[in-house]
């Protein structure tokens, strides 16, 4: 079995030679107390899946009980099609890939994407049979905040339980790492630091020798051998896991190697330091039956993309209920105190580069979207005196609001720029057109950390650029919420816009 690697040490592809395995399971019976849980792990794994399955047919019944309404075969039907939907959702989203390197919290968002998926996909089957009347609606909320809030305490529980037991030295495995160089030692200390992952160096094998391999003044490891060393080890199973850390120029040699580890049980990992591409949401797939690597991508595909459309329409529904007076205000203040249009509209890009056009109230005695667009300075004559307190509150913007609703905008993401401002920046900046991989939001995280308003130097566009594609980088539902609340206690009323 073979599994590439990102630069962290987190796995992030497989390519087996031979029988399957679980994510990080070694075949290996040993007898020592390390291993006490090995022979039983296959029993353990299953018997966490089928208490997810128990959390959310329990949450069911839990919210049933609170509401005080009787259980009847209707709650059984839903409570058994939340299992399976919840369980086959789980494998959609990874969150049954068990990786030891993996991260508790990015797990517990794993849980919730998998219940999010799983519900509206009830909701989808209820309105498709017309059985949705047989449910209390109270129920049904109280279930779908209470499913993944029970699952979520039993994986921190689990979680909790297993990063100790591994930390004092319980179901941990034994890693070699192939290779004396910069990203090999990087490996070494990532197990070091990290004795929750269950991982026991068992030392550094390069069959150039400490002499030719050249290690840093900072390499602290022995080396144990050769390559011929390494496999002997594996096979006489002292080596559950190998991490071959060796530059791309020893392909010959890294492929002759995983063909003698491929008569071992080992587990089998492709580092590979990524440090010279400027990665955007860098992700493994394949094409047919050759691995690739995306370079540049969207990182809102598959699940990732339905939990952040899910987030739009919720979160953008329940604003636009609560700010549909003001608007009102808004536009009759703006025919009120000055002659022209309510909205202005202006093209920019939107996904993919797409144009779009972004609906704003209007705050300028001018609507300007030709080929040259003069970005709004301060004490600029062209801005109304009702426009000069829209935009200081940021009410200018909440027309798009709507637009998140129909998909062409998303509540966070990129500030869309005029095109006229696209066409100037793009052969300027490096990248630039990067951040139109997703949608543009109403606020972003460069516009809360204090890039808002006037770019009248390159340096300030470069500023916002970098947090757009950090942002990119960077996404899960929390990093959204995290950025809404900052624009609520930040961007309203901000120095920079004018």
């Amino acid at each position: 079995m073979v599994r590439l690697l990102q630069t962290d040490g987190t796995p992030v592809s497989c390519f087996t030679n031979g029988a399957h395995q679980d994510e990080d399971t070694s075949m290996t019976d040993t007898s020592n107390s390390s291993g006490i849980i090995r022979p039983f792990e296959t029993e353990l794994r299953f018997g966490a899946r089928l208490i997810d399955l128990a959390c959310v047919g329990a949450a069911l019944w839990l919210a049933s009980r609170i509401q005080g309404e009787p259980w009847g075969n209707a709650q059984s039907i839903a409570a058994i099609s939340g299992c399976v939907l919840f369980y086959l959702s789980g494998h959609a989203t990874g969150l049954y890939r068990w990786a030891r390197g993996g991260s508790l919290l990015e797990e517990l968002r794993s849980v919730w994407m998998t219940w999010i998926i799983a519900f509206l996909m009830l909701l989808f089957l209820a309105f498709a049979t017309k059985t949705s009347a047989d449910h209390s609606r109270r129920v049904v909320m109280s279930w779908a905040m209470l499913a993944p809030a029970v699952v979520t305490i039993w994986r921190l529980i689990l979680g909790v339980v297993a990063h100790e037991a591994r930390a004092r030295g319980y179901n941990s495995r034994s890693a070699a790492i192939v290779g004396v160089s910069r990203l090999g030692e990087s490996l070494a200390n990532r197990i070091e630091r990290s004795p929750w992952m269950g991982l026991r160096l068992k030392g550094f094998y390069d069959d150039r020798g400490l002499e030719r391999s050249k290690p840093s003044s900072e390499f602290r490891w022995d080396l144990e051998g050769g390559f011929d060393e390494l496999v002997d080890a594996a096979r006489r199973g002292e080596v559950d896991l190998v991490y071959i850390a060796l530059p791309p120029r020893a392909e010959p040699r890294t492929a002759e190697l995983i063909r003698r580890l491929s008569d071992t049980t080992a587990s089998v990992y492709l580092a590979y330091d990524f440090g010279g591409f400027d990665l955007l949401r860098a992700d493994w797939s394949k094409m047919g039956d050759i691995p690739v690597m995306s370079v540049v991508e969207n990182p809102f595909q598959g699940a990732e993309g339905m939990l952040k459309r899910v987030e739009d329409i919720i979160l953008g529904s329940v604003i636009l209920m609560m700010i549909a007076v003001p608007m009102l205000l808004v536009a009759l203040g703006v025919k009120l105190t000055s002659p022209g249009p309510v909205f202005f509209r202006q093209r920019r890009y939107g996904l993919n580069g797409e144009e779009i056009r972004v609906l704003k109230f209007r705050t300028m005695t001018v609507c300007e979207d030709g080929p040259v667009v003069q970005q709004a300075q301060k004490n600029d004559q062209r801005i109304t005196p009702f426009g000069a307190f829209l935009r200081r509150t940021s009410l200018d913007e909440l027309p798009q609001f709507l637009q998140v609703i129909t998909g062409t905008m998303s509540i966070v993401g990129p500030r869309p720029h005029a095109v006229a401002h696209n066409e100037q920046y793009r052969s300027l900046i490096p990248g630039y057109m990067l951040r139109h991989k997703v949608k543009p939001g109403i606020t972003g995280w460069a516009q809360v950390n204090g890039w808002r308003g006037e770019t009248d130097t390159l340096d300030k566009m470069e500023k916002r650029v970098e947090y757009d594609l950090d942002y990119i980088r960077k996404w899960g539902l929390a990093f959204d919420l995290q950025i809404i609340a900052m624009t609520v206690r930040q961007v309203l009323g901000h120095r920079n816009a004018y």
